[in-house]
């Protein structure tokens, strides 16, 4: 039999087997499955590198606005430490997330994108070397057997053709017999119909049979190529196999934060400023510098005479300045009654009227103004417990919808894109989607192979672009997921 050779004519498959004419094509499909699990481990990498960044800056914003608020209120001592010690932790953790992103951008996901452009070679018609070469080497190897069955199917529809007709034969000389009408010249027609049906019958069964034979003759070289292209298929397969159960173990270990010190070590740090707390020795803090271990003016005899000399000393101008602020008299401090300033108390004195106020302040006297109750006071004191500084100074209460509010920024919250600074600004061009894809986050894109859209910036370091789709919707979307349009 001699013209084109075409597998996919004449043939009708029976059954799911590998060996079937055309079955070989699933293996060949598996080759272009593995190039795009690898676009897929490598997004999924990615998304989690998001992840860890958006972490990362979130924990370092937490940590910034508590500390600020544990600083300036009123806890003090060994348990303000302790208590700060959070924040040096989410710190520090900040910092190996951050690492975590990086190893598994410049890593995992290079490595990935490196071994996918060895292993696979595109074709300037499209498609993939390696594909056409196991599409060839099964065709090649399937196409001598695919003819002899081609060959057994015809020879096999004759064969039942001729026991058709030769049953139809005999059916009709059968009833030629019985009809007086039928004259002999007419029924010796019908006799030597019956005898040509049955040599056919002879002729296509032994032609069937022999193509038969010719098959199963042929049927063990077919195999043993078959087999030789689809062991060649399978290593190819075995070493992409291979490579990412590589790439997970590596990310699993950039992962697995157990296993490095530097994390052990900064819970057993945090572990020892909790444990050194001192309820003892905070409250002799505040003993000596909020109690009555502070230093005190007692009031003194003042001698009018030294009083009349020091007046006596000032000039008009002299006296027209103090007339502006405040005079204190019958201060006698030794060197050891000067208490060094801290952070939890000050003096200032600007004018008269503020030395009035203090001085003629009584905190047992609310009360009795204001007619507030006990519990009114508490719940003030309660709603002003994060705002209190240590320096004495009441702001206005805060509250969710305030600006100092530490959960109501937009950066903690993930609004913003965190790849927003990797980005670089490119002209717009027109490319086309390779390959479906649908977008994970708000801010991605999603499209069908075949889809058109404009790239508005270039490919960042992590292997993302931004583009427009043309209802306008703008977003991120896979570099090698899209070609230019030439």
């Amino acid at each position: 039999m001699s013209g084109s050779y075409d597998d996919s004519v004449g043939v009708e498959v029976s059954s799911d087997s590998f060996w079937e004419v055309g079955n070989y094509k699933r293996t060949v499909k598996r080759i272009d499955d593995g190039h795009r699990l690898c676009n897929d481990l490598m997004n999924c990498i990615h998304e989690r590198a998001r992840i860890e960044k958006v972490y990362a800056q979130q924990l370092t914003e937490w940590a910034k606005r508590w500390k600020q608020l544990v600083e300036k209120g009123p806890q003090y001592g060994t348990v303000e430490r302790a208590w700060c010690a959070f924040m040096s932790e989410a710190e520090k953790v900040s910092e190996l997330h951050l690492e975590v992103k990086g190893s598994l951008m410049n890593e995992d996901f290079e490595k990935i994108k490196n071994w996918q452009k060895e292993a696979f070679h595109k074709q300037m018609m499209g498609g993939f070397k390696e594909t056409k070469e196991a599409e060839d080497g099964f065709r090649k190897a399937q196409k001598p057997w695919a003819k002899k069955l081609k060959e057994v199917e015809a020879a096999k529809k004759a064969y039942h053709a001729a026991c058709k007709e030769e049953k139809l034969a005999i059916s009709r000389e059968t009833n030629s017999k019985a009809d007086p009408a039928l004259n002999p010249e007419q029924l010796k027609k019908l006799q030597d119909k019956v005898e040509r049906s049955k040599q056919d019958v002879l002729k296509t069964k032994e032609k069937y049979e022999k193509s038969l034979k010719e098959l199963d003759n042929a049927t063990p070289q077919y195999m043993e190529n078959m087999e030789q292209v689809f062991e060649q298929c399978q290593q190819f397969e075995e070493k992409r196999l291979r490579f990412f159960r590589e790439v997970l173990l590596e990310v699993q270990k950039h992962l697995d934060l157990s296993n490095v010190a530097s994390y052990k070590n900064i819970y057993r740090e945090l572990e020892q400023n909790i444990k050194s707390a001192d309820a003892v020795e905070d409250l002799r803090w505040f003993r000596a510098n909020q109690g009555p271990g502070m230093s005190m003016n007692w009031p003194q005899f003042e001698d009018d005479e030294w009083s009349a000399d020091l007046n006596r000393t000032l000039s008009r101008r002299e006296k027209k300045k103090a007339s502006d602020g405040v005079t204190l008299t019958g201060i006698n401090q030794t060197g050891d009654q000067v208490s060094q300033p801290n952070k939890h108390s000050s003096l200032s004195v600007q004018s008269n009227t503020v030395q009035s106020v203090q001085s003629s302040y009584n905190p047992f006297e609310d009360e009795e103004d204001t007619g507030s109750t006990v519990s009114e006071k508490e719940d003030n004191k309660i709603k002003n417990v994060s705002s209190y500084e240590k320096n004495q100074s009441y702001p206005t209460d805060w509250s969710d919808e305030e600006s100092n509010n530490p959960f109501s920024s937009t950066d903690a919250n993930g609004d913003t894109n965190p790849f927003d600074e990797d980005t670089s600004p490119a002209m717009e061009v027109r490319v086309r989607a390779l390959y479906d894809y649908e977008g994970q986050e708000q801010d991605e894109l999603s499209f069908k192979a075949g889809d058109e859209l404009t790239k508005m910036e270039n490919e960042d370091e992590q292997g993302w672009c931004k583009g427009r789709l043309d209802n306008g919707q703008v977003g991120l979307y896979p570099a090698n997921y899209v070609e230019p349009i030439q």
